[in-house]
């Protein structure tokens, strides 16, 4: 059986680093003639995410900047922890926090499927389009661990009960 995947850019590109995940899913060297991948830029629309999840994807690769420890441009590759999302965030459909697409994906009767991050830390997230230097500098090699979690996903799918390794 070939396993579902979801590849999903969030984002504000009108944020700096925000838009990491735009960038990286522009980049991305994905066949978009396969039916079990899709890969889509989602910016900042979270209850779009949450509604497409609904579809029973197997995996969802999720591209992101996350919040600076002190290393701009430093790439995390990690599987999400759906658990530590707080059941009380609810249905928010304005927001594109990870968590609050899990928590309106759960108050529509979805389970979250297995779901590896791929983060950059940010260095700015101020009003104004395009990225720092150095998380501009992390694209090129996010894409990659994009095209390659993607391609290790389709030849050994991951054995899940919705939402659990």
């Amino acid at each position: 059986m070939t396993a579902r995947i979801l590849v999903a850019g969030i984002g504000n590109i009108f944020l700096g680093d925000d838009g990491f995940g735009s960038e990286v899913i522009r980049n991305a060297d994905i066949a978009q003639d396969d039916p079990s991948v899709r890969v889509t830029d989602y910016g900042i629309r979270g209850m779009h995410l949450a509604y497409d999840l609904l579809e029973e994807w197997d995996t969802l690769v999720l591209v992101d900047a996350v919040p600076s420890r002190g290393n701009p441009g430093t790439l995390h590759v990690f599987q999400a922890d759906h658990e530590s999302g707080s059941a009380a965030a609810g249905f928010d459909g304005h927001s594109m926090d990870p968590a609050a697409v899990f928590a309106s994906l759960r108050a529509l009767g979805g389970t979250p499927p297995y779901t590896v991050v791929v983060g950059c830390e940010a260095g700015c997230v101020e009003e104004g389009m395009g990225l720092t230097e150095a998380v501009a500098k992390a694209v090129p090699r996010a894409a990659r661990a994009v095209e390659e979690i993607v391609a290790a996903l389709q030849l050994h799918p991951v054995a899940t009960t919705r939402g659990e390794p």
